[in-house]
């Protein structure tokens, strides 16, 4: 994969070849106060759920989207972060090329290549994949943020109602990449988890060290996945139907399948996962200042001869209600792995649910002040095999300065 500095050398190549004045550039800058259980995370090869494993001031966004339209119809897009924690610390979250040709038939077409996320969340609509209620993501889009990525193609035929003078308005896609064969491995291992960094494009994602995974009698796989690799060669699929009323009501239904080969293994003992899953996400306004979404997600994950094998549920609700430049949201997330494999030494079974409150307030276009309490409760099989009880009850709460361009 292109490191870091080759695609910002791309990108540079690239803009210097079209007029500056066209880029488009945003930001988002968040730092947060943040007060948690001293319960190590994943990032440090724990078993916490929340991405803060005690008090800290912590760079918690620092994100720049660009785009250009380099044609009428063509526009290039990209998203870099820089992040404090993790394996890696600047990077690409998103970058690809959008084609839409102008049309004014009820039936429209448009299309992207690149490495990108689904649009299949209603929570995480803000600049960058960022989301507008809370800091810190739902479990399914906390998972989503950290170990899946489209390398690869999407096609989308779409019908705005009012080309039709109807209240409907619908969007089909279809996509198609390869890569992200690891995809599956995380919340197998670790559980879901409830935190806000998306990983970039050279990221490294550790777990903690569980014996029936890391030992070369066993399962013998590293303490940490590369998420976006291809190991097997073959071409994964999805496709998504969006739906929605006017400006009041939204579903948007994905069917995705990675169609990994779950024998292949790369020389860094990673294993390509066949993950596949249904998601269906809605938004509803319930008045001028109140928001109902909700999110639930559905699937299986195998790796090897069902060495590891593992189907998965989450699920979300979230009311979000707006006073002036006040924003206050709500959410209760559960999550389930129901582990059915043949190794009896590897005990992967975990369960869980949360609740997030968040408080957001707009100074001024730029300026945002807000705080936040996290509350998980989780039970992971595994945790015994290092030392640690089965069950565990983690807050964290943080108070949040945000600038945005």
């Amino acid at each position: 994969m292109l490191n870091v500095r080759q695609y910002f050398f791309s990108l540079l190549c690239i803009f210097t070849s079209f007029n500056a004045s066209a880029v488009e550039v945003k930001g988002v800058f968040q730092l947060s106060a943040v007060y948690a259980d001293n319960v190590s995370s994943w990032q440090e090869h724990g078993t916490g759920q929340l991405r803060s494993s005690d008090s800290e001031l912590l760079l918690r966004q620092a994100v720049l989207s660009v785009s250009q339209d380099l044609l009428p119809t063509l526009t290039f897009s990209g998203d870099f972060q820089l992040s404090q924690d993790g394996e890696h610390h600047a990077g690409v979250t998103q970058i690809q090329l959008q084609y839409k040709p102008l049309s004014r038939s009820t039936i429209r077409f448009r299309g992207r290549v690149g490495m990108f996320f689904p649009k299949m969340s209603v929570e995480n609509v803000d600049t960058a994949w960022l989301s507008p209620f809370t800091y810190t993501n739902s479990a399914i889009s906390s998972w989503i943020g950290e170990e899946m990525r489209v390398p690869g193609m999407e096609v989308t035929l779409f019908s705005p109602g009012r080309q039709r003078r109807s209240p409907w308005s619908w969007e089909w896609h279809v996509g198609a990449f390869k890569g992200n064969d690891p995809f599956g491995a995380i919340i197998t291992w670790r559980g879901f988890a409830l935190h806000d960094r998306q990983s970039l494009h050279t990221d490294r994602i550790n777990f903690a060290r569980y014996p029936a995974v890391i030992d070369r009698n066993i399962i013998w796989h590293p303490a940490w996945i590369e998420p976006f690799h291809e190991i097997d060669g073959q071409i994964g699929l999805y496709t998504g139907i969006h739906l929605r009323y006017v400006n009041q009501s939204q579903v948007r239904y994905y069917f995705y399948d990675n169609r990994a080969n779950p024998l292949a293994v790369n020389g860094q003992r990673m294993y390509a996962w066949h993950t596949k899953f249904h998601s269906l996400a809605w938004s509803h306004k319930l008045g001028d200042s109140t928001r109902l979404l909700g999110q639930w997600m559905n699937g299986s994950t195998e790796m090897g001869d069902r060495f590891v094998y593992a189907d998965f549920d989450a699920a979300y609700l979230m009311l979000s209600h707006t006073i002036n430049a006040h924003r206050l949201s709500a959410r209760f997330d559960w999550f389930d792995v129901d582990e059915d494999d043949h190794i009896a030494m590897d005990i992967n079974s975990s369960r869980g649910s949360a609740v997030t409150f968040a408080w957001r307030y707009d100074i001024n276009p730029n300026w945002q002040i807000g705080t936040e309490v996290v509350i998980v409760d989780s039970d992971n099989d595994n945790r015994p095999t290092v030392g640690e009880p089965v069950g565990r009850h983690q807050q964290q709460a943080m108070a949040v300065l945000q600038y945005r361009f």
